[in-house]
């Protein structure tokens, strides 16, 4: 076959402990998934999952041991950090029940869920979608992949990032209002989640701005750390 112009390049994820790639097809992402965070942005706490999404080369891939290059995305003047799970998709299906859901997870990773919230602000406002303050260039940071049957007991590991040294965030992920299998037991009714997939969970409380220089470090008991300057 011939393409009219080069194919674009796939986006990949490193794969922890090893020289293998995870390559990305989609990047869903959870709004409002722990209690206290949904408090802080207005919510009232537990309610429906809603999902929004991400470009696939949005993601800022940072291996083990390397700080990542985090650029600091043009018109904004409040960009926010949010701390998170990510689910990475092994085997897809559709209509899958929470029961039989993390046999389709291939594997976990830490990731940061970049937000522009002066514009999140600004659309939420005049009623219309928010995918300019969530689905930027560079939005979706991400460290190395762990397989499942090497994360440990995930569900229940502690979560946290921190500033040039001080602490923003800090929970579990047993805090999570939907857990990973509600999550794709709800996402997977409205969109057929395929290999490649990846599921952005959720941040707990404590998000805030960022500057250019700020030096970003969060991690995930089992996952290690996820470690970017803001440029």
């Amino acid at each position: 076959m011939r393409h009219v112009i080069p194919l674009p390049v796939q986006p990949t994820v490193p794969v922890a402990h090893s020289d293998a790639q995870f390559p990305v097809r989609r990047i869903y992402c959870v709004g409002r998934n722990y209690a206290e965070h949904a408090r802080e942005m207005g919510g009232t706490g537990r309610e429906p999952p809603f999902f929004f999404m991400k470009p696939a080369d949005a993601i800022v891939p940072v291996a083990e041991g390397e700080t990542g290059q985090l650029p600091y995305p043009s018109l904004t003047a409040d960009l926010h950090h949010e701390i998170e799970l990510v689910v990475a998709i092994g085997r897809g299906g559709a209509r899958i029940a929470a029961q039989d859901a993390l046999a389709h997870v291939w594997g976990y990773a830490v990731g940061l869920d970049m937000t522009r919230r002066d514009l999140q602000a600004q659309m939420k406002k005049q009623g219309r979608p928010w995918s300019i303050a969530k689905g930027f260039d560079a939005s979706a940071p991400i460290g190395p992949i762990t397989p499942a049957a090497q994360a440990g007991d995930v569900h229940r590991a502690a979560l946290w990032l921190n500033v040039n040294g001080q602490k923003r965030q800090a929970s579990c992920i047993d805090q999570l209002i939907w857990s990973v299998a509600q999550i794709i037991e709800h996402l997977s009714a409205a969109w057929t989640l395929q290999p490649g997939d990846l599921i952005f969970t959720g941040t707990p409380e404590g998000v805030g701005a960022v500057q250019r220089g700020d030096v970003l470090e969060g991690g995930i008991d089992g996952l290690g750390t996820l470690r970017l300057v803001v440029q």
